[in-house]
């Protein structure tokens, strides 16, 4: 009588290799992960923070103390379908520093991994100092320019714009010529400790 012998199941890749390499296999290297695609729905925030913060990097080539947020000039960011879309406005209409800022905001969001990034200019509504942060005010002050007061003046005499030195502090100053470094400051210098300054127009 012819006797049927069971066949042993087949070892596993993982059983094999173990045999074969006895306690190397457990230090063999895990398999690659595949990478998980950052830009399902679930992380449209994440991203957009993402390229929001890349956009705000950028500084204003005229005045490098301040990024493009502290100076208002940038107003939105937006993806759509994978496209991020940043909205710019210029301090003035046909202000010739645009061409380097689009350039670099591209250049930043890009190298935050957005392949696609459009720069959007809107001339509407006008760019106004009133839109400079806080933070960027504070930054010009320490970096020797006047910040703008507005149109009222802000000392006891009430005849005209009344700038502050941003050396000493002294508002005993006064307008040595309208146009200073850039279309957008003015010269000024300061009776109290005799240096002279930028104040940054408002406007």
């Amino acid at each position: 009588m012819v006797t049927s012998t069971a066949r042993a199941p087949r070892p596993t890749r993982a059983e094999a290799l173990e045999a074969v390499l006895g306690p190397w296999a457990a230090r063999a290297p895990a398999p690659p992960q595949q990478e998980r695609n950052e830009t399902p729905q679930d992380q449209t925030g994440t991203a957009l923070e993402r390229a929001r913060a890349a956009a705000s990097t950028v500084c204003d080539p005229e005045l490098p103390v301040l990024s493009i947020a502290d100076l208002g000039v940038l107003r939105a960011v937006r993806i759509d379908d994978g496209v991020v879309t940043v909205t710019v406005t210029p301090t003035y209409s046909g202000c010739p520093m645009m061409q380097v800022i689009e350039r670099d905001v591209r250049a930043a969001v890009r190298a935050a991994g957005f392949a696609e990034v459009r720069v959007r200019t809107t001339l509407t509504p006008a760019w106004t100092t009133d839109w400079i942060s806080d933070d960027g005010r504070r930054r010009l002050e320490q970096f020797g320019i006047a910040p703008p007061t507005g149109t009222r003046p802000v000392g006891p005499i009430q005849g005209g714009l009344h700038v502050r030195c941003p050396h000493c502090r002294s508002l005993n100053t006064r307008e040595i010529s309208h146009f200073g470094s850039t279309a957008c400051k003015a010269l000024y210098a300061c009776r109290a400790c005799g240096e002279p300054f930028d104040y940054f127009k408002a406007h």
